[in-house]
């Protein structure tokens, strides 16, 4: 593609600068962005035209073309609650093997409940990760078909005591605001601030994945990875993801257009955020769904709480008219994507059991 460097995209009232959509820079490491003053405006329908929302959506604009991952700061959820998730989820985890089995995830919970160490599956390799998968219920029959495989009730554990009280509402404060964090990108496109509701994703569907990662040195025949990847090498599903993580251990990696796997080390109290697959399709390609990944290199267990924002469960997914018009020289082409074909093709390749 081809840009002319005094070109400029009038979007709103907020300016871009359409020669960074050539994605020029490799980028070497993840930006933080403080996104309080969006959260402040983010109900304002003019939103748009305050100075403090002009600056986040630009930094967002440039994050998301240029590495498809950023931190947030600001992001208004309790620094309690923040990390009580993680000492809740690291309890569970250290619970005997015959406690957690008790939630097991299989085809018959909707793929919902704990996953073993080496049964989740990326591109044919067996991760070395334990985890809790959690979805948005479906009620039986919503989607037909489309919605089948997905419909079940989450499983949450009685030890510790109320963990499903604490992630309920964990999950409540992230979809919240995940869904204000998609109203400063949908500026950032080139739209209103409510592209993203409606029929897009004004129902969105959420899928929350609470990790553990045993470290190099465990003990625990059970618990002791067989090869250091955590999780291999993979873009995400959907529109946005939220990645709470322990605060002192780096594992996971971003790889830019190099091929260089680039560090996203723990910031505390920042959630990790990067877009997927069907915010790349939305964005007709101007965003990137990177790839990322989890090594193990620490002797410590390791603790994440991955939040994925999604797009209505049966929203029929291609570029938004405003993105075909912001693509200067040959439009990328995408096939039109349903999300919940795309998840239920993903859940059924992902794990053994």
């Amino acid at each position: 593609m081809q840009f002319n460097n005094k070109t400029v995209a009038l979007i709103g009232s907020i300016k871009l600068n359409s020669t960074t959509a050539a994605m020029a820079t490799d980028f070497k490491s993840i930006p933080i962005i403080d996104i309080s003053p969006l959260l402040a405006k983010c109900d304002d329908p003019k939103m748009a035209e305050d100075p403090g929302v002009s600056e986040v959506v630009k930094q967002l604009d440039q994050a998301c073309k240029e590495a498809g991952f950023f931190y947030v700061k600001g992001h208004g959820v309790p620094q309690s609650l923040f990390n009580q998730v993680k000492e809740q989820t690291r309890n569970f985890f250290h619970l005997p093997y015959e406690e957690k089995v008790k939630i097991k995830l299989t085809p018959a919970t909707g793929y919902r409940g704990y996953q073993r160490i080496g049964e989740n599956i990326t591109k044919g390799v067996p991760d070395m990760h334990e985890a809790i998968d959690c979805y948005r219920e479906l009620k039986p029959g919503a989607y037909g078909d489309l919605g089948k495989v997905m419909e079940g009730c989450n499983q949450w554990p009685q030890d510790p005591p109320k963990f499903k009280d604490m992630m309920e509402e964990y999950i409540n404060l992230c979809t919240d605001l995940a869904r204000n964090i998609m109203r400063g990108i949908a500026l950032a496109l080139g739209g209103s601030p409510y592209e993203f509701e409606g029929d897009r994703a004004g129902d969105a569907f959420w899928v929350t994945r609470i990790i553990g990662y045993p470290g190099k040195s465990s003990e625990n025949s059970q618990e002791k990875p067989t090869h250091d990847i955590g999780c291999g090498a993979h873009t995400d599903y959907g529109l946005l993801t939220l990645l709470n993580q322990d605060d002192d251990i780096t594992a996971l990696q971003v790889r830019n257009r190099s091929g260089e796997w680039i560090s996203a080390p723990p910031v505390p109290g920042t959630f990790v955020c990067n877009i997927g697959d069907m915010l790349k399709i939305y964005s007709n390609g101007l965003y990137e769904s990177t790839l990322h990944r989890v090594i193990i290199s620490s002797p410590k267990y390791r603790v994440s709480v991955a939040y994925f924002y999604e797009t209505n469960f049966d929203a029929a997914v291609e570029p938004l008219d405003v993105c075909k018009v912001r693509v200067i020289g040959e439009a990328k082409k995408f096939d039109r994507a349903v999300y919940g074909e795309h998840l239920v093709k993903k859940v059924l390749t992902n794990f053994v059991y």
